[in-house]
């Protein structure tokens, strides 16, 4: 392949904007790494083991503790372990799961990658999580799993998702990629579904730069997840099922295991800072702060602010002018091109919040003068 091939194509340029562009003065992630870290990686360095090993364990019985489950199993990244997810729940080929559209493409694509089809339920217009309505009206007899995303980190309606769930038939999968520490009615996210998972990439209030992990209580999905990481592999070289290479590292779990000691200085910085943009954001006409709910504990995973749609593009370019990261959190799924030959399914609150969404940095790192010049920005793009 040539230079010129190879300079030709840049996905991560697409993602990140114009190469030319002036680097951001305030960014939207900044993941807290230290010695520690560093320490733990040498650790397994040292030891030899670099997959599979005790780190890898010991993340895991740290995570099943942290969010109340008997089991959790780790996997290489979060797509492969919601795809994984799935498998152990046995969703294949004909069977339908329903997915929120504003959430991460892997949400749904996974669902793909087994086979299945993803169908889309609408959002709550306050939390941005699935409607639980809307959910009702989308099950059929294909229907295995219903699938909610906790948006930024804050917890679906899980009590009255697990309750449809039940009456239906049929499986409640947490999409836990933001919702680390997260609660919901003072349990853990990720021990209300048959199944959870965590994801940890560098956005994520902790990190291992990739990786997921799965909790579950259900001692048979924690066997089968297990050989679906490894090649489907009970012992050496005796394969039960068709399996994968998802697995993590040592050094992904070494520190892991670092960060998820550090999750909840995170959380309370977060949760504060919170409540500092929100009153300073109340000060600015138009501008709508996000909507905590009374019985969740919201780790803020981003924080994503309401505007007017025909004024969210004046705030994005405030926010550019002062040199401020920001997002859209997310572009709708069903409007994406790989799912264009599939029926509109409709989601009117889904395609409102993304026209007036425009989500700002909110890393621990913020200092009250980033927090005063975000919403200094949003308010000179409404003014």
């Amino acid at each position: 392949m040539t230079d010129q091939a190879v300079d030709a194509y840049d996905p991560l340029a697409s993602v990140g904007g114009a190469a030319d562009r002036p680097q951001p003065r305030i960014r939207l992630a900044a993941p807290v790494m230290g010695d520690e870290e560093m320490d733990a990686v040498r650790e397994v360095l040292a030891s030899g083991i670099l997959t599979n090993g005790p780190a890898t364990r010991r993340f895991e019985a740290a995570m099943a503790q942290r969010h109340g489950t008997e089991f959790a199993v780790a996997m290489a990244n979060g797509t492969v372990g919601l795809a994984a997810m799935y498998l152990a729940a046995g969703i294949g080929p004909g069977d339908e799961v329903i997915v929120p559209s504003l959430t991460f493409i892997g949400t749904a694509t996974a669902v793909c990658h087994v086979g299945a089809t993803p169908v889309f339920a609408d959002i709550l217009p306050d939390t941005f999580t699935l409607d639980p309505s809307d959910v009702v009206r989308r099950i059929t007899d294909r229907t295995r799993a219903i699938v909610p995303v906790h948006y930024a980190g804050q917890a679906a309606d899980l009590a009255s998702l697990r309750r449809i769930a039940d009456d239906a038939g049929v499986a409640l999968l947490e999409d836990a990629a933001q919702a680390h520490g997260a609660t919901y009615r003072d349990r853990p996210v990720g021990s209300w579904g048959d199944s959870a998972m965590f994801s940890f990439t560098p956005t994520k209030n902790i990190t291992t730069g990739e990786g997921a992990v799965i909790t579950t209580d259900d001692e048979k999905t924690a066997h089968d997840l297990r050989l679906l990481r490894n090649h489907g592999m009970s012992k050496q070289y005796h394969h039960e099922i068709l399996g994968y290479n998802w697995r993590i590292t040592e050094m992904q779990a070494a520190i892991g295991a670092v960060q998820l000691g550090r999750l909840d200085g995170i959380l309370a910085t977060k949760r504060a800072n919170a409540v500092v943009l929100d009153d300073l954001l109340a000060k600015v006409p138009g501008a709508v702060s996000p909507v905590a709910a009374e019985d969740r504990d919201h780790p803020y995973l981003f924080y994503t602010v309401l505007v007017p749609a025909d004024r969210r593009e004046d705030v994005a370019a405030a926010l550019d002018d002062a040199r401020i990261e920001h997002r859209r959190y997310f572009p709708p799924i069903h409007r994406q091109p790989i799912f264009s030959h599939m029926d509109d399914p409709v989601l009117p609150v889904t395609e409102d919040v993304f026209s007036r969404a425009v989500s700002v940095p909110f890393h621990s790192k913020l200092s009250h003068a980033d927090l005063a010049d975000i919403a200094a920005a949003i308010a000179a793009g409404l003014s």
